[in-house]
């Protein structure tokens, strides 16, 4: 069932939907819409959604809604329809699974501005906005492949299609041809117990840095890593928090930037339908900080390394070709 919260500027707490129209013909924002698949607590995806959202709300003096649970084309099309009623003309999907409804029932709401992550789907008022995570796995792999002391190092993703499972392998061989990269793919992104029998597999076969590239499961897996003893590389936010000498750094997507950026591009009338894709250049993917564990020299390769790419669009192995 879906469930609908409502915070405006002038309260902290949370309170049912009650309806009421407004006019949603003008470019400016006038309040502003969050659709998620779970809930606002629902580990490190949408905690980062629910906060860019919460930095729209405190930086433009609008009402903001969030409708949790909102999963099929039905409930979709209800949700959407209940928010523009209620004077929302700028709507977040925090997932891909919005991408192609939005597109579809976009037409119907042109005063309306759509935006979701990670697809390919657009219209002329519908955005999407994806990470280049290829470079962020490259980074990860250079300090898995430097840190093992066994020479088994492992991804643990939720699908085959992640760039950043590419990268961490070329990342790895790059700093350590010997390593072994054992890639795991849970095929989902929630599914923390499958993901938590991969670890104890992985971690049986010698595997001494894992690298769990999930927007839900990661904080078990680099926790898990934490109790075991073994090295973790946090994914999506920084997860030194968990154990600053065991979590040798962070892949972080600053997905609560993008919310402030379309509401910002929205109000210059700037935000136009199509695929965006972001990466270190945009100060939307960065490493987090580095373990003391690591060598101070090869802290400052890895500083050096994510500048060049920065600066060069190269990573190490291309200047390596080069």
């Amino acid at each position: 069932m879906i469930r609908t919260i409502v915070i405006t500027v002038m309260l902290t707490g949370a309170f049912f939907l009650t309806g009421c129209s407004n006019d949603t013909g003008t470019d400016r924002l006038q309040k502003v819409g969050l659709l998620l698949e779970t809930t606002i607590d629902d580990q490190t995806w949408n905690r980062k959604g629910y906060a860019g959202l919460i930095s729209i709300r405190d930086t433009y003096d609008v009402e903001m809604f969030v409708k949790e649970e909102v999963q099929n084309r039905s409930e979709i099309n209800r949700a959407v329809d209940e928010l523009v009623k209620n004077g929302v003309n700028l709507i977040f999907g925090h997932s891909n699974v919005y991408g192609r409804p939005f597109v579809e029932i976009a037409p119907e709401y042109p005063h309306v501005h759509f935006v979701y992550f990670n697809g390919g789907h657009w219209e002329d008022n519908v955005t999407t906005f994806n990470f280049n995570t290829h470079a962020m796995g490259f980074f990860a792999g250079m300090v898995a492949g430097k840190m093992t002391t066994t020479n088994h190092v492992s991804i643990i993703a939720a699908y085959e299609w992640q760039p950043e499972i590419e990268g961490f392998y070329e990342g790895v061989k790059f700093q350590n041809a010997d390593a072994q990269v054992r890639i795991n793919y849970v095929n989902d992104w929630n599914d923390e117990g499958t993901a938590l029998d991969v670890y104890n597999t992985e971690k049986n076969e010698h595997v001494d840095v894992f690298y769990p590239a999930s927007d839900v499961f990661n904080e078990q897996i680099v926790t898990k890593a934490s109790e075991d003893n073994l090295y973790a590389i946090g994914y999506m936010e920084d997860q030194s928090q968990i154990d600053p000498d065991l979590v040798l750094t962070s892949t972080i997507q600053h997905v609560e930037k993008l919310y402030t950026y379309a509401a910002e591009q929205y109000n210059d009338e700037a935000l136009t339908g199509g695929v965006e894709t972001f990466d270190f250049q945009d100060g939307m993917v960065a490493m987090g900080p580095y373990s003391d564990d690591m060598p101070g020299y090869f802290q400052t390769i890895m500083h050096e390394a994510v500048n060049t790419y920065i600066e060069s669009n190269l990573l190490p192995n291309e200047h390596a070709i080069d």
